[in-house]
């Protein structure tokens, strides 16, 4: 245990030297600070985006759910290929030709401001609290649940202990993304991604081995190989995954925290690439975080856990030795920092640029602006903070159910209207801003209501008719106005022939796996 905490002491060490030494100094550009001055090669781009993406709520919550419903769990990561490739060939190029800084500066040229600060604080509010108080959350669950001995010198209530892990977890990070912006947050989550890849792996080969081999995946974990489960599923459904489609064009292609790389980038070329590499990556993500989880269910099919979101501390604690043990929380943690950091950065670019800047005082300076930013990565370490206690008492009044479901309930109710926003901006032509801001604001309640008529039907499903009946609201009026959206092959930038064949190949893996693991 004494090798693993010292494994663990050296990768804090490691990370924030990394992190310090890309502190800016002096006067820096709003671009500098936010956007790297725009000089991000595709290599950074895939490492940074995905080590973003994956969380250790992904280790943790994904896991547990996986050890439940098995591969069906694969679905949120491999369809989002879908939306990373809608987002590399569509919406990326638009966002680059016009040169902006924030997703919100798009939606405010095409829908207008009210409906541009709608979105931003509708995106601070969701990340500052939801996204950031989880992920924080899931860093203190697996310190205490791995070194309960060590910690319980902190105190003897597994709460407070949480509650005092969460705090110190959330103001590591936000030191070095408040030095250093983009630049530190790339830069750190290239290594985090390194080490989150090695630590996944090898509790990978450990979950296989200790199953017996890759063929026993098919039969001891009693039929968890199949991505598509029954219509009447209360979980993961297959009709879920059209509403997964739909969020994906959301999170990978209108979303601050994960684009912000993307708009950094060299040129199109350069953000296509990164974009498509980071999807291929998604397959690899399903063998460190899903199947072992799988795995796990085969091995302890006689002594099944009471509470899934163990399963992946158990596979650490049950499988891997001391040191090995060690370096696999480095990646645990690595998925945390990458992921507290870039929302650190998005949530101040958001406030910074579209709120300060934009309302506030428009006659800010460069350095101004910056300052603001720096101060809201301050306000955001609170926020969170607080949410993850919320989260402590939610998870400890529910240990049964995967945390990672409620998470992904809660977060939609707000995600429907931002895929809403995304389609309207992209593929109608000049839609009703008064229309569209009424419908989008409107979009909780419909979401709300939707679950009141249907009952408790499943989210996704839920997403699914609320999007596609908000968007009628605000396409069919627009169409019989001003008709359809210019040809798709107008819209679809293939300039770079490379590009193209790759996600060519991505959609046809994509088809490929739900016709294999149906």
């Amino acid at each position: 245990m004494i090798l693993d905490i010292s494994i663990i002491v050296a990768y804090f060490i490691g990370i924030m030297a990394v992190g310090v030494r890309a502190r800016v100094r002096g006067d820096i550009t709003v671009e500098e600070y936010f956007l790297s001055s725009r000089s991000l090669k595709w290599p950074s781009i895939a490492m940074s985006t995905i080590a973003t993406n994956i969380q250790a709520g992904h280790f943790i919550g994904m896991a547990g759910s996986a050890y439940l419903y098995g591969l069906a769990q694969a679905n949120l990561e491999i369809n989002a290929i879908f939306g990373i490739l809608v987002a590399a060939f569509i919406f990326v190029p638009l966002y680059l030709r016009m040169k902006v800084v924030t997703i919100t500066q798009f939606f405010e040229a095409k829908l207008g401001p009210q409906v541009a600060l709608g979105y931003s604080v509708l995106m601070i509010v969701l990340y500052a609290f939801l996204y950031f108080g989880t992920a924080l959350f899931w860093a203190a669950y697996a310190i205490d649940g791995i070194f309960t001995h060590q910690v319980a010198i902190l105190n003897s209530d597994p709460m407070v202990r949480l509650g005092i892990l969460i705090v110190a977890t959330g103001a590591f990070s936000a030191v070095y993304t408040y030095l250093g912006g983009l630049r530190a947050v790339v830069r750190t989550d290239i290594v985090q991604l390194i080490l989150l890849v090695v630590g996944g792996l090898i509790t990978l080969w450990a979950a296989i081995h200790y199953l017996g081999g890759w063929s026993n995946l098919w039969t001891r974990p009693d039929g968890l190989m199949h991505l598509h489960l029954p219509r009447d599923h209360e979980t993961l459904p297959w009709v879920s995954i059209f509403g997964m489609l739909l969020l994906n064009l959301n999170y990978w292609g209108a979303n601050q925290v994960i684009l912000q790389r993307a708009l950094a980038a060299k040129n199109l070329r350069h953000a296509q690439i990164g974009l498509l590499v980071g999807g291929a990556l998604k397959y690899l993500m399903v063998l460190i975080i899903i199947v072992p989880g799988i795995a796990l269910a085969g091995i302890l099919r006689e002594n099944p856990l009471d509470d899934p979101d163990l399963a992946y501390l158990t596979l650490v604690n049950l499988l891997l030795p001391a040191g090995v043990r060690g370096l696999i929380l480095c990646g645990l943690f690595a998925s945390l920092m990458s992921t507290l950091d870039s929302i650190y950065n998005s949530v101040s670019t958001l406030w910074a640029v579209d709120i300060y800047k934009r309302h506030l005082k428009p006659d800010a300076s460069g350095q101004e602006v910056v300052r603001a930013g720096k101060r809201a990565i301050i306000a955001t370490l609170i926020t969170g903070v607080l949410f993850g206690f919320v989260v402590v008492y939610v998870k400890y009044g529910n240990p049964q159910f995967p945390l990672t479901h409620w998470f992904n309930e809660l977060s939609y109710y707000v995600k429907n209207g931002f895929v809403l926003l995304v389609m309207a901006a992209v593929f109608l032509v000049n839609p009703s801003k008064r229309l569209v801001l009424a419908t989008f604001l409107s979009s909780v309640a419909v979401t709300y209501l939707g679950n009141e008529f249907f009952g408790e039907i499943n989210y996704f499903v839920r997403s699914t008719w609320v999007i596609v009946l908000t968007f009628a609201t605000v396409a069919i009026p627009t169409i019989l106005r001003n008709g359809w959206r210019i040809p798709l092959n107008e819209l679809l930038s293939l300039s770079n022939r490379n590009a193209v064949r790759f996600g060519a190949a991505l959609l046809g893996s994509l088809i490929l796996c739900h016709i294999i693991f149906h």
